[in-house]
């Protein structure tokens, strides 16, 4: 377990910090992107965790796909040739696809694409959708420079996924609003 005495250490003070196995990195590091924006996404989900009335469900979804992207954060977080026990899993992506499936089962079959919004969580969703897809960019854009885990990305890849799919579960009961190429037409 993770024991945090002092939260300020300084060491970042002077545009450096450290990767997971310890090895100094500037602040400018694309892992530090791509694990910053993890990270990011991790609090869209928690606010969306914070709203009322979210259905039971939901909210345990959440709170797994939360822990398991600080996982992906510390994964993308240390070198690929370093030892770790926090490594993206097939497994884990395998446990998306399967709520993917779940969760969609059940959604009226898309015409179009649907623009964010609906219900607060669905709204939030759709934030952490984008972030999640952000961090995904970012962590291929590492990968150009230095070895990642390739399941970490895929991860990302399958977790926006999700989360489009748990927006539209959220808004069950609300009608969607739909893409319209071109705009609405103007009513007047």
């Amino acid at each position: 377990m993770v024991n945090l005495t002092r939260i300020y250490t300084r060491t970042g003070d002077a545009g450096e910090t450290r990767l997971a196995n310890n090895e100094t990195v500037p602040k400018t590091d694309p892992r530090l992107e791509a694990y910053g924006t993890v990270d990011e996404a991790n609090a869209a989900l928690g606010v969306v965790l914070a709203l009322p009335g979210l259905a039971d469900d939901l909210a345990g979804v959440l709170r797994t796909l939360q822990n398991d992207l600080f996982d992906v954060g510390a994964d993308l977080a240390t070198p690929l040739d370093a030892d770790s026990a926090l490594r993206a899993t097939d497994a884990m992506v395998a446990r998306l696809e399967a709520w993917c499936d779940k969760y969609n089962a059940d959604l009226v079959p898309l015409r179009s694409f649907v623009l964010p919004g609906g219900t607060p969580a669905a709204a939030g969703l759709g934030v952490a959708r984008t972030v999640v897809r952000r961090a995904e960019r970012a962590a291929w854009l590492a990968a150009e420079q230095v070895p990642l885990n390739p399941v970490a990305i895929r991860y990302l890849n399958r977790a926006s996924d999700l989360l489009f799919i748990l927006g539209r579960y959220a808004n069950a009961g609300c009608p969607e609003v739909l893409w319209v190429p071109g705009g609405p037409a103007d009513e007047g």
